[in-house]
Protein backbone atom coordinates (compact mmCIF):
# COMPACT_ATOMS: atom_id res chain seq x y z
CA UNK A 1 0.00 0.00 0.00
CA UNK A 2 1.63 3.68 -1.04
CA UNK A 3 -0.33 6.63 0.99
CA UNK A 4 0.62 9.83 -0.87
CA UNK A 5 0.83 12.51 1.29
CA UNK A 6 0.66 16.12 0.41
CA UNK A 7 1.39 18.73 3.35
CA UNK A 8 2.85 22.08 3.86
CA UNK A 9 5.13 22.10 7.29
CA UNK A 10 3.54 25.31 8.30
CA UNK A 11 -0.17 23.57 7.90
CA UNK A 12 -1.24 22.70 11.88
CA UNK A 13 -3.77 20.45 10.31
CA UNK A 14 -1.21 18.52 8.26
CA UNK A 15 0.63 17.58 11.73
CA UNK A 16 -2.65 16.76 13.20
CA UNK A 17 -3.56 14.22 10.18
CA UNK A 18 0.05 12.51 10.40
CA UNK A 19 -0.95 11.64 13.66
CA UNK A 20 -4.08 9.82 12.96
CA UNK A 21 -2.63 8.47 9.48
CA UNK A 22 -0.05 6.90 12.02
CA UNK A 23 -2.81 5.41 14.01
CA UNK A 24 -4.66 3.97 11.55
CA UNK A 25 -1.41 2.41 9.87
CA UNK A 26 -0.73 1.29 13.42
CA UNK A 27 -4.10 -0.78 13.63
CA UNK A 28 -3.65 -2.43 10.11
CA UNK A 29 -3.78 -6.02 10.22
CA UNK A 30 -0.20 -7.75 10.73
CA UNK A 31 1.55 -8.38 7.15
CA UNK A 32 0.44 -4.89 5.63
CA UNK A 33 3.24 -3.38 4.34
CA UNK A 34 2.97 0.52 3.89
CA UNK A 35 5.02 3.11 2.51
CA UNK A 36 4.28 6.58 2.78
CA UNK A 37 5.13 9.37 0.66
CA UNK A 38 6.18 12.97 1.27
CA UNK A 39 4.39 15.39 -1.08
CA UNK A 40 5.09 18.69 -1.11
CA UNK A 41 2.19 21.68 -1.42
CA UNK A 42 2.96 25.22 -0.66
CA UNK A 43 -0.23 27.12 1.02
CA UNK A 44 1.72 30.27 0.33
CA UNK A 45 4.09 29.61 -2.60
CA UNK A 46 4.78 33.58 -3.89
CA UNK A 47 5.41 34.08 0.13
CA UNK A 48 8.77 36.79 0.10
CA UNK A 49 9.03 37.65 3.45
CA UNK A 50 8.86 35.88 7.35
CA UNK A 51 6.33 37.09 9.25
CA UNK A 52 4.35 36.25 12.56
CA UNK A 53 1.48 34.12 11.93
CA UNK A 54 -1.12 35.78 13.45
CA UNK A 55 -0.50 39.01 11.23
CA UNK A 56 -0.60 36.73 8.05
CA UNK A 57 -4.11 35.36 8.96
CA UNK A 58 -5.52 38.34 10.28
CA UNK A 59 -5.12 39.83 7.07
CA UNK A 60 -5.64 37.09 4.77
CA UNK A 61 -9.59 36.26 6.79
CA UNK A 62 -9.88 39.97 7.26
CA UNK A 63 -10.34 39.71 11.12
CA UNK A 64 -8.41 40.71 14.43
CA UNK A 65 -5.97 39.27 15.96
CA UNK A 66 -7.63 38.22 18.57
CA UNK A 67 -10.01 35.78 16.76
CA UNK A 68 -7.04 34.91 15.20
CA UNK A 69 -5.88 33.78 18.72
CA UNK A 70 -9.09 32.16 19.31
CA UNK A 71 -9.00 30.02 16.51
CA UNK A 72 -5.52 29.09 16.91
CA UNK A 73 -6.28 27.96 20.92
CA UNK A 74 -9.40 25.56 19.19
CA UNK A 75 -6.59 24.24 16.70
CA UNK A 76 -4.30 24.03 19.98
CA UNK A 77 -6.83 21.62 21.64
CA UNK A 78 -7.57 19.29 19.03
CA UNK A 79 -3.51 18.90 18.75
CA UNK A 80 -3.57 18.06 21.76
CA UNK A 81 -5.74 15.22 21.58
CA UNK A 82 -3.65 13.36 19.37
CA UNK A 83 -0.57 14.04 21.43
CA UNK A 84 1.00 17.65 20.08
CA UNK A 85 1.71 20.47 22.57
CA UNK A 86 1.18 23.51 19.76
CA UNK A 87 2.73 26.96 20.54
CA UNK A 88 1.05 28.56 17.77
CA UNK A 89 0.87 32.06 19.12
CA UNK A 90 4.67 32.75 18.25
CA UNK A 91 4.92 31.00 15.21
CA UNK A 92 5.96 33.18 12.16
CA UNK A 93 5.06 32.34 8.82
CA UNK A 94 7.38 32.50 5.05
CA UNK A 95 8.20 30.29 1.96
CA UNK A 96 8.72 26.70 3.01
CA UNK A 97 9.85 25.93 -0.97
CA UNK A 98 13.39 25.09 0.38
CA UNK A 99 11.94 23.06 3.46
CA UNK A 100 10.34 20.59 1.20
CA UNK A 101 13.38 20.89 -0.76
CA UNK A 102 15.60 19.45 2.06
CA UNK A 103 13.13 16.93 3.34
CA UNK A 104 13.28 15.24 -0.33
CA UNK A 105 17.42 15.69 -0.18
CA UNK A 106 17.15 13.91 3.44
CA UNK A 107 15.18 11.14 1.11
CA UNK A 108 18.03 10.15 -0.48
CA UNK A 109 19.72 9.27 3.21
CA UNK A 110 16.70 7.43 4.35
CA UNK A 111 16.06 10.21 6.77
CA UNK A 112 13.22 12.04 4.97
CA UNK A 113 10.48 10.96 7.11
CA UNK A 114 12.43 11.91 10.60
CA UNK A 115 13.20 15.09 9.04
CA UNK A 116 9.81 16.12 7.87
CA UNK A 117 8.25 14.86 11.50
CA UNK A 118 11.60 17.16 12.97
CA UNK A 119 10.23 19.90 11.47
CA UNK A 120 6.78 19.70 12.18
CA UNK A 121 7.91 19.37 16.11
CA UNK A 122 9.89 22.22 16.01
CA UNK A 123 7.86 24.46 14.42
CA UNK A 124 4.53 23.87 16.42
CA UNK A 125 5.80 22.58 19.30
CA UNK A 126 8.48 24.90 20.07
CA UNK A 127 8.51 27.67 17.80
CA UNK A 128 11.53 27.31 15.54
CA UNK A 129 11.74 28.87 12.67
CA UNK A 130 12.26 26.97 9.51
CA UNK A 131 12.42 29.65 6.74
CA UNK A 132 16.27 30.46 6.06
CA UNK A 133 18.77 28.18 5.32
CA UNK A 134 20.46 28.24 8.50
CA UNK A 135 16.91 27.82 10.23
CA UNK A 136 17.32 24.40 8.21
CA UNK A 137 20.42 23.36 8.96
CA UNK A 138 20.03 23.01 12.28
CA UNK A 139 17.60 20.31 12.22
CA UNK A 140 19.91 18.37 10.70
CA UNK A 141 22.97 16.88 12.72
CA UNK A 142 20.39 15.16 15.39
CA UNK A 143 19.49 12.71 12.55
CA UNK A 144 23.13 12.48 11.45
CA UNK A 145 23.14 14.06 8.33
CA UNK A 146 25.50 16.57 7.46
CA UNK A 147 24.85 20.04 7.40
CA UNK A 148 27.87 20.77 4.74
CA UNK A 149 26.27 18.45 1.75
CA UNK A 150 22.54 20.01 2.80
CA UNK A 151 24.10 23.76 2.36
CA UNK A 152 25.43 22.94 -0.86
CA UNK A 153 22.08 21.34 -1.92
CA UNK A 154 20.40 24.43 -0.96
CA UNK A 155 22.33 26.58 -2.76
CA UNK A 156 21.90 24.92 -5.94
CA UNK A 157 18.26 24.12 -7.73
CA UNK A 158 17.69 20.97 -7.28
CA UNK A 159 14.46 19.53 -6.80
CA UNK A 160 12.77 22.70 -7.37
CA UNK A 161 10.80 21.56 -10.27
CA UNK A 162 9.19 18.34 -7.87
CA UNK A 163 8.20 21.09 -5.42
CA UNK A 164 6.04 22.45 -8.64
CA UNK A 165 4.88 19.33 -9.61
CA UNK A 166 3.61 17.98 -6.46
CA UNK A 167 1.54 20.79 -6.52
CA UNK A 168 -0.01 20.27 -9.64
CA UNK A 169 -0.51 16.67 -9.42
CA UNK A 170 -2.37 17.72 -6.01
CA UNK A 171 -4.49 19.97 -8.06
CA UNK A 172 -5.24 17.76 -10.71
CA UNK A 173 -6.50 15.16 -8.12
CA UNK A 174 -8.67 18.14 -6.74
CA UNK A 175 -7.06 19.40 -3.69
CA UNK A 176 -6.74 23.09 -3.33
CA UNK A 177 -5.68 22.43 0.43
CA UNK A 178 -4.11 19.97 2.68
CA UNK A 179 -3.46 17.56 4.15
CA UNK A 180 -4.70 15.38 1.04
CA UNK A 181 -4.06 11.64 1.41
CA UNK A 182 -4.31 9.36 -1.55
CA UNK A 183 -3.75 5.62 -1.26
CA UNK A 184 -2.85 3.60 -3.77
CA UNK A 185 -4.10 6.66 -6.24
CA UNK A 186 -7.52 5.32 -5.21
CA UNK A 187 -8.74 6.11 -2.06
CA UNK A 188 -8.54 9.58 -0.91
CA UNK A 189 -8.97 11.21 1.95
CA UNK A 190 -9.05 15.42 1.79
CA UNK A 191 -8.25 17.54 5.16
CA UNK A 192 -7.71 16.05 9.06
CA UNK A 193 -10.38 13.85 9.13
CA UNK A 194 -11.60 12.39 11.89
CA UNK A 195 -9.72 8.78 13.06
CA UNK A 196 -12.42 7.15 12.24
CA UNK A 197 -12.24 7.89 8.21
CA UNK A 198 -8.39 6.90 8.35
CA UNK A 199 -9.21 3.86 9.75
CA UNK A 200 -11.87 2.87 7.55
CA UNK A 201 -10.29 4.15 4.71
CA UNK A 202 -7.23 2.53 4.92
CA UNK A 203 -8.55 -0.97 5.90
CA UNK A 204 -10.60 -0.92 2.86
CA UNK A 205 -7.93 -0.39 0.28
CA UNK A 206 -5.91 -2.82 2.79
CA UNK A 207 -8.66 -5.65 2.11
CA UNK A 208 -8.44 -4.32 -1.81
CA UNK A 209 -5.09 -5.11 -2.04
CA UNK A 210 -4.93 -8.54 -0.82
CA UNK A 211 -8.15 -9.35 -3.23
Amino acid sequence: MIVDVWSDVVCPWCFIGRRRLQKAISQLPAGVEVMVRHRAFQLQPDAGEVMPTAQLLAQKYHIHESEVARMQANVCAIADGEGLCYELGSTLSGNTRNAHRLIFWAEKFGRGDELLEALYSGYFEKSQPIFSDLDLLAFLRPLGLDPTLAQEFLSSNEESDRVIQDQQIAQQLGANGVPFFVIDMKYGISGAQPQEVFNSTLTEAAFATTE
